[in-house]
């Protein structure tokens, strides 16, 4: 399959950042986006809504479905996917990128914030994949995509933001278990995470402003990876912990300049990348030796 046109997505926390950019790069195809968050009304940190996601949805192409619906909320779930494939005749594609975060130590996490992470990333992300399998099991070819790291459990992943490692890995045990769960029905689970940091508002609120913004690339490199995952087979990629450019690079993409937000300065890592993942190519600033090939 070499584009998403018709097919129907169901993207969790798609109001802005990269929800929006993978709605918004299928909807090119002329694809189906729902966009399932809890924004609707303008919030002065966290710019974008649902509506307004839906209207770039629509000008880029696509068809769009804004659902209010916070993932912790077990009807408000139900009736978002009820209603997503009752609107677009299915589903077939789900991304559960919705995520809570606090970067805060065991004595500085209040337990509400780890509530809070914990209802939003493990149990939101299980439970919409849980509702959606049954829309998904009449797809031709369905993926369930979360956007979570690869299950490198190292003591420096938890040490200092126990509560949030503890709530982001349990997304990606999500993935292998529903991946060994889901194999036989031809349901494709992966996992996506980026080797640099990302240029979005949560981001840039929580990590240190303008400055790391320009170390990071755009969320473009993962909503091209995403497509990419989405119009592979099913039944053949699945059960994956993939790291963004290293899978574009594995499927004939060069040039990863153009997700650079400042070539002038060098990419900031992200956590959770495993030590032995080699970048496709160099984080240095452009210019500094950016051709080098992943090590075998």
């Amino acid at each position: 399959m070499s584009n998403l046109a018709g097919k129907t997505l169901f993207i969790t926390g798609g109001s802005r950042g990269i929800g929006l950019a993978i709605g918004l790069r299928a909807a090119r195809d002329g694809a189906n986006v729902a966009i399932a968050a809890k924004t609707s009304e303008p919030n002065a940190k966290l710019p974008g809504t649902i509506y307004s996601a839906a209207e770039e949805i629509e000008k880029a192409g696509g068809r769009a479905l804004p659902l209010t619906v916070d993932v912790r909320d077990e009807a408000q779930v139900r009736g978002a996917l009820d209603e997503t494939a009752k609107k677009f005749g299915g589903l077939d594609i789900v991304v559960n990128n919705a995520s809570a975060i606090s970067l805060t130590n065991s004595q500085a996490t209040e337990m509400k914030r780890f509530d809070l992470m914990h209802q939003v990333n493990a149990r939101g992300t299980f439970m919409v994949s849980k509702f959606a399998v049954p829309f998904l099991a009449k797809a031709a070819n369905p993926h369930i995509l979360m956007l979570s790291p690869p299950l490198d459990m190292k003591e420096k992943w938890f040490a200092g933001n126990t509560a949030y490692s503890m709530a982001k890995f349990g997304m990606s045990l999500a993935v292998l278990g529903l991946a060994g769960e889901l194999r036989s029905r031809g349901i494709a689970v992966n996992a996506l995470w980026p080797r640099t940091t990302i240029a979005t508002s949560a981001i840039k609120n929580l990590l240190g402003g303008d400055e790391i913004m320009r170390a990071s690339r755009t969320p473009e490199i993962l909503a091209d990876a995403a497509h990419m995952i989405f119009c592979q087979d099913a039944k053949s990629l699945t059960g994956r912990f993939l790291i963004d450019d290293t899978f574009l690079w594995e499927n004939g993409a060069r040039d990863f300049e153009r997700y650079r937000v400042d070539p002038t300065v060098a990419l900031t890592p992200d956590f959770f990348v495993p030590d032995d993942s080699q970048p496709p190519v160099s984080l240095a600033r452009s210019g500094d030796g950016r051709e080098n090939p992943p090590r075998p």
